[in-house]
């Protein structure tokens, strides 16, 4: 082919991409990784990319989602959906380059896991609740070749929401708390640990303990430890971010307010959340 014709495709492969949008979902997934394969070779921003340049920005649209999740924000949630799709498409595009794989080994990759650990509903197993199927989950993974059962949490993970996995592949293989009461028991024991700790590396070892003893509580809770920190985190920042607003108003700083008076401004704050919260219930 010549670099004339080549042109003449590429421009009406651009024009398509452009103005044609298919109805089936197969097709439209086409287009968007033809539009990514396009802008790979088109783009200067693109043609830089790596797969390690990527990483902190497929992070980031994590974390947006995330945070419309959170917000319960549809519109946004379907765009950060999006971004990761757009994500997904981008590394099989850089791994193609480099002759490691495609996107349809993607595609035929986790659909061929999801059938093979899911023999509840696509074979013959029996999984009665969801302990069950976590169970049959977790040994499935070691006949794939998995040394330990520990294996697949990533290093790279949030430490809170990583001790929470590690603690449910654990338990995935029956080394777990009977009950949640040993659990209650254990954690006070870290605590009191905690409080008789005199030096800098001792506070620490056992600031871990009481922290990874507190995940293990929530499993037992039925709370994910990442979530419930995430929204408390929030939660915490509405509300300072009122008596920030408050003190504003007034004219004076903050040093000219006592505790007892920016406290009342906080007990403000969580009642207007509050009864916002009702409302928005009823």
């Amino acid at each position: 082919m010549t670099k004339s014709n080549e042109k003449t495709n590429k421009s009406a492969l651009k024009r398509r991409l452009e103005k044609r949008v298919p109805k089936k979902t197969g097709e439209k997934f086409e287009r968007l990784f033809q539009i990514v394969s396009l802008l790979r070779t088109d783009c200067p921003w693109d043609r830089e990319q790596t797969p390690d340049s990527l990483v902190h920005l497929t992070l980031e649209e994590v974390y947006e989602m995330i945070h419309a999740i959170d917000a319960k924000n549809e519109s946004e949630l379907k765009k950060e959906l999006g971004d990761i799709l757009l994500h997904v498409c981008f590394q099989s595009v850089l791994a193609a380059e480099r002759k490691a794989f495609t996107i349809d080994d993607v595609l035929d990759a986790i659909a061929t896991k999801l059938v093979f650990r899911h023999p509840h509903v696509f074979g013959d197993a029996i999984a009665k609740d969801e302990s069950a199927v976590k169970a049959n989950w977790e040994k499935l993974k070691m006949k794939e070749g998995r040394k330990s059962a520990l294996d697949g949490v990533p290093r790279a993970m949030p430490e809170l929401l990583r001790a929470y996995r590690v603690q449910e592949k654990a338990a995935g293989v029956s080394f777990d708390w009977k009950t949640d009461e040993g659990v209650w028991e254990k954690l006070s024991e870290e605590l009191n640990e905690l409080r008789r700790a005199k030096t800098r590396k001792a506070r620490e070892e056992e600031l871990g303990d009481a922290l990874f003893t507190l995940v293990n509580l929530s499993r037992f809770l039925g709370v994910n430890p990442e979530d419930a920190l995430r929204k408390t985190t929030e939660k915490f920042i509405r509300r300072f971010q009122f008596v920030e607003s408050e003190v504003a108003k007034s004219g004076k700083a903050w040093s000219d307010f006592s505790m007892e008076e920016l406290d009342a401004l906080w007990e403000n704050a969580k009642r207007r959340e509050k009864k916002r919260n009702s409302r928005a219930t009823v």
